[in-house]
């Protein structure tokens, strides 16, 4: 994570609410049903807990940001990319990510 990624963080830790995709917790939980990311607690009841953390809003999958998600212009293939995304554009947030796919293609703000 960037300092500014970071700074963002912060402030949006004594502002505001943070919003994460639906499909955020689903990349979560493949990396860790592939044993690439370890939480000590079962996936199910993780997911439960972050779900309901104060502060945080799990933004679902709607008709409208499925439908933004399959006409974003020039943007690559990734189908949870494309939601998370729309999601973002959706909800007029800027994103908060490392993805450079993303960073480049440049139809979003991003932190």
């Amino acid at each position: 994570m960037s300092v500014p990624q970071r700074r963002y963080l912060e402030r949006l830790e004594k502002d505001g609410e943070f919003v994460i995709s639906t499909i955020t917790l689903w990349e979560v939980a493949k990396l860790v049903g592939g044993k690439r990311f370890e939480i000590l607690q079962p996936l199910d009841v993780w997911l439960d807990e972050i779900s309901h953390l104060p502060g945080l809003h799990v933004e679902p999958l709607t008709n409208r940001i499925i439908a933004a998600s399959v006409s974003l212009e020039n943007f690559h293939r990734d189908p949870a990319d494309e939601l998370i995304v729309a999601t973002a554009r959706c909800l007029g947030l800027p994103l908060i990510t490392c993805n450079d796919r993303i960073r480049k293609w440049g139809g979003i703000v991003t932190v």
